[in-house]
Parts: C-alpha cells; sequence; structure tokens
C-alpha cells in the first residue's frame, strides 16, 4: 500500500508544549501496596526507583513549559464497584471510590489544580471524557507515562492515536511486571506513537526557555 504524506508531520515533529498534555497513567497506591511488593518486587522496585522519579522530573518540565498534566487512576464512581466495567467485575478488580489504592503516589500527588480523572477500564479514552478535556484545552499532543505498559499504557497510545493525537511515549517512564513484558508493548504499539526516552522529552518541552 502506498503511503502519502499530508500533513507535513513526522514521528520526529518535535511537540508545542502549550498544546501538550503529560497523561500520567495508574501510578497509583494500588501498584506499590504490599501485595505487589510481595508478588511483583521488581515491578515495585523499578516503579519507585525509576518510573517515578522519572515522571517527577517530566512534571517538572510540562509546568514549567506550559504543558497541562493530567491523571487518570483506577478507581470506581462507586463504593461497591458496580459502575465498573464487565472486565474489572471479572478480573476481581475493584478500587472504591475514595479509597487509598485509588490515590496517587505521594511522591508525584497532583497539584491543586490539576485534572484527575478515575476510570474503570484500560482504555482512558474509553471509560473517562478526556478525549472531551483535550479538545477543550486545545491538546494535540500526548506525552503518556506511567504503568502497565502491556496495559493500560497500550490502550492509552492506540486509542490516543485513532482519535487524532499525535502520541508520545516515554520508555524510560514506564513499566510491567517484567522486563520482557515492557520491550514486547513497546515493540507493538511502537507504530502508534514516538517511543522517546525521558531526557529526550524533557529537552522538547524545554527548549524554547
Amino acid at each position: 500500500m502506498k503511503r502519502l504524506e499530508t500533513t507535513g508531520m513526522t514521528r520526529a515533529t518535535l511537540v508545542d508544549p502549550k498544546r501538550t498534555a503529560l497523561l500520567i497513567v495508574d501510578v497509583q497506591n494500588a501498584e506499590v501496596s504490599p501485595y505487589i511488593q510481595e508478588h511483583h518486587p521488581e515491578y515495585y522496585h523499578r516503579v519507585m526507583n525509576e518510573v517515578v522519579p522519572g515522571i517527577r522530573s517530566l512534571i517538572a518540565a510540562a509546568r514549567e513549559s506550559g504543558s497541562e498534566v493530567i491523571y487518570t487512576v483506577i478507581e470506581s464512581l462507586t463504593r461497591d464497584g458496580r459502575d465498573r466495567s464487565l472486565d474489572h467485575k471479572l478480573s476481581g478488580l475493584l478500587v472504591p471510590r475514595g479509597s487509598w489504592e485509588g490515590k496517587v503516589v505521594e511522591a508525584i500527588a497532583p497539584g491543586e489544580d490539576d485534572i484527575v480523572l478515575p476510570k474503570t477500564s484500560s482504555g482512558v479514552f474509553n471509560s473517562t471524557n478526556l478525549d472531551y478535556v483535550l479538545r477543550n484545552l486545545g491538546v494535540t499532543a500526548v506525552i503518556v507515562v506511567g504503568v502497565l505498559t502491556d496495559q493500560c499504557i497500550d490502550m492509552a497510545v492506540r486509542d490516543g492515536a485513532d482519535r487524532g493525537y499525535f502520541m508520545v511515549c516515554v520508555s524510560d517512564a514506564c513499566a510491567s511486571y517484567n522486563q520482557t513484558r515492557h520491550q514486547n508493548a513497546l515493540s507493538a504499539f511502537g507504530g502508534y506513537c514516538r517511543i522517546s526516552t525521558r531526557e529526550q522529552v524533557i529537552a522538547e518541552l524545554t527548549r524554547a526557555l
């Protein structure tokens, strides 16, 4: 199939910070709980020692450059989770409204004017009004970070691309339960986004400062 270039853009096109959102996916207490520490210690240490510090530096760069900082967390709209997706019900996944598990990890806690969207599916574009919010904000590019690379990050990247956003995934600010799953996911959805490192994205956002 012949590919036609009509936008003047490529995957290497630099984002406009003023029209960009940093989307932080599911970096919440449920992902660093005692259960996770016991059953997925390698993942836990990667999240706390690599992903969270990396996201903290990206948040600083986003704020400095005027980009939006948006969070999404797995959290039901009800205490008993009756509003959850069928998949979450079948998987036994319940984070009740207002629970500790649904709070963003303290080290990267939202600012008082940041947007936090609770979701009850893997896809943030499917179970929140993120698309509506981004369009109201004038956002055209979305930088995605968080967990899990092969689940909710994957969905965010693919769904955002299908909705017409310029998607960027920061490879060293994401994680899955093991490195093989992480790398396989990056390879699988790499055709829907630009995959960059934290250092590259920070330089991109702050280049004009």
